[in-house]
């Protein structure tokens, strides 16, 4: 199982341009300091759900026998982990990684890549796209005026700002509870679950990689290396749910090679 990080050469925001911003040193100085743990809380929240969808995966998919895995109760569910001691050093070398760089903001993408030990050949493919909420637009307070005296040059300028947000890959999510977000993750659980009445079964022995899309100024440890996307040629498509918190939206998507 060798553990890959993939890093293209895109780079997003750093950290430093997605600090709050204080207006008011002595008021807004808590308010800055429940946003900062919010953002913190929101990437653990992210990072725990990858780690628990690797470990559904690799028990629904019959990765590894059933026997290997034992029952805990998560998102109000009977969720399945691993108890074999080299899957679980594996996984939870990736998570202590991956909860840096999702507390950096670094992470575009997670994929769980499924792969025939015999053939080599890459048969099923669950993709994680990350996405970090932007602030909510603060409105700008302009003096009245009358429709009549707007200029076309100021109205070409509303204009292209209006198209520049539009264009911008970032998106505003609003605060919502902790119970909401927890009752998405788990309806991705009961899909995740379910898909073992479309996906082809898999047959021989399989391992397994993850893949981690990461920006390119990412301090990558040295027993990660670069990689493939490892994509399924000419394979199938399904869109799963995703979910949300304040600060991220993750959406999930699986890919699969069709049987014989």
């Amino acid at each position: 199982m060798d553990k890959e990080a993939r890093k293209p050469s895109s780079k997003s925001a750093s950290s430093k341009d997605k600090r709050p911003k204080d207006k008011d040193k002595d008021k807004n100085k808590d308010d800055s300091k429940v946003h900062k743990l919010s953002l913190k809380g929101s990437s653990r929240l992210v990072a725990e759900f990858f780690q628990y969808s690797i470990h559904t995966i690799l028990f629904q998919r019959g990765v590894y026998p059933a026997e290997d895995f034992t029952a805990v109760k998560k998102y109000g569910l009977n969720m399945l982990v691993s108890a074999d001691d080299q899957v679980k050093a594996y996984i939870k070398k990736i998570m202590s990684q991956l909860d840096k760089w999702m507390i950096g903001g670094k992470i575009s993408k997670l994929v769980i890549v499924i792969t025939d030990k015999d053939t080599g050949e890459h048969v099923e493919r669950w993709q994680f796209d990350v996405q970090i909420s932007a602030p909510p637009p603060k409105s700008k307070s302009k003096p009245p005026t009358d429709p009549s005296t707007t200029t076309n040059e100021e109205q070409q300028q509303e204009q292209q700002e209006n198209s520049a947000s539009s264009t911008n890959p970032l998106f505003a999510e609003k605060d919502k509870p902790e119970a909401e977000i927890q009752a998405e993750i788990a309806a991705i659980f009961r899909q995740i679950t379910a898909s073992v009445t479309f996906l082809p079964q898999l047959s021989g022995d399989c391992t397994f990689n993850v893949l981690v899309y990461a920006d390119a100024d990412s301090d990558v440890p040295v027993e990660w290396g670069d990689s493939d996307a490892k994509e399924i040629e000419n394979g199938e498509r399904v869109q799963l749910r995703g979910f949300s918190t304040a600060n991220h939206r993750v959406d999930t998507l699986v890919s699969y090679r069709l049987g014989d």
